[in-house]
């Protein structure tokens, strides 16, 4: 795509704001829809203008394409010769481009068929909160570990392997921008954090969650999670987020604060 189809995408991308965050916030980002760097986005026309798009970079996002029109966009990104660290959105697309994906050369490391997409539009209710605020770029050495360790739990493996320094920067940015929100105890330690890791004037999504095992089983989550809602609906009137289905602790303490399943997402991970 180019800059002259900037407006159709972004027509295109607000008929669903909350799952098609991602490119939104990279289109805010750039400006354009031809993105600055290595990563593109490519699109479909049908009889009234752009039907489809796909973000195609580190991470493949697809937005409002048919099985067919995703096993294509999914061979375009095998054809670009890129290296992906996931592909991620409605899980129709994810597991149409699946099956096309999983015969080029990357190893596939995991498939999450089945991830709730949950939104909430309104301050949780009748909820007690716990103490967060926006974490400081003096703590980065304490909040980076926290991070670290939340991403591990997640998938296996440390971001920090052979340096991270994509990571640390990203870290470190979201610091920047306000958008990592901590509790501390008594010693310092970090006890919960969470990201805003996307964020548009529509919606803000969240993202790695963690609290410290220390003080995991003590019935914190609810808290946590509802004041940040509350600080997340600074930003954004929706506040989103996708979690994995086997995770039921987290998934019920989701609802229990009033998020609601408007969607699936599934996610592939080399």
């Amino acid at each position: 795509m180019s800059r002259r189809d900037t407006t159709a995408l972004i027509e295109l991308l607000d008929r669903d704001p909350v799952a098609n965050i991602f490119t939104r916030s990279q289109v805010n980002l750039h400006r354009s829809a031809a993105p600055d760097g290595f990563a593109h986005i490519v699109g479909l026309d049908g009889e009234d203008g752009l039907e489809s798009a796909c973000w195609v970079g580190a991470n493949v996002a697809p937005t409002l394409m048919s099985e067919v029109e995703a096993k294509k966009y999914a061979q375009h990104a095998l054809d670009s010769r890129q290296r992906f660290a996931s592909v991620f959105g409605p899980a129709q697309s994810v597991l149409a481009m699946h099956e096309v994906l999983r015969e080029g050369p990357q190893a596939i490391f995991d498939v999450r068929e089945n991830q709730p997409l949950l939104t909430i539009s309104q301050p949780p209710v009748g909820m007690r909160r716990n103490r967060i605020r926006p974490a400081r770029i003096h703590e980065f050495d304490l909040v980076l570990p926290a991070s670290a360790a939340m991403f591990e739990e997640e998938l296996g493996y440390s971001p920090l392997e052979n340096g991270g320094s994509f990571y640390r920067s990203r870290v470190r940015q979201l610091i920047r921008d306000a958008y990592t929100v901590i509790d501390r105890d008594d010693d310092g330690e970090v006890i919960f954090k969470a990201d805003l890791g996307t964020v548009t004037d529509e919606v803000v999504q969240i993202q790695g969650v963690w609290i410290n095992p220390k003080y995991r089983g003590l019935g914190l989550a609810a808290g946590y999670m509802s004041s940040t809602v509350d600080y997340a609906m600074q930003f954004a009137p929706v506040v989103s987020l996708y979690v994995n289905d086997f995770n039921v602790p987290a998934l019920k303490t989701y609802q229990r604060i009033g998020f609601e399943q408007i969607g699936t997402f599934a996610t592939i991970l080399f």
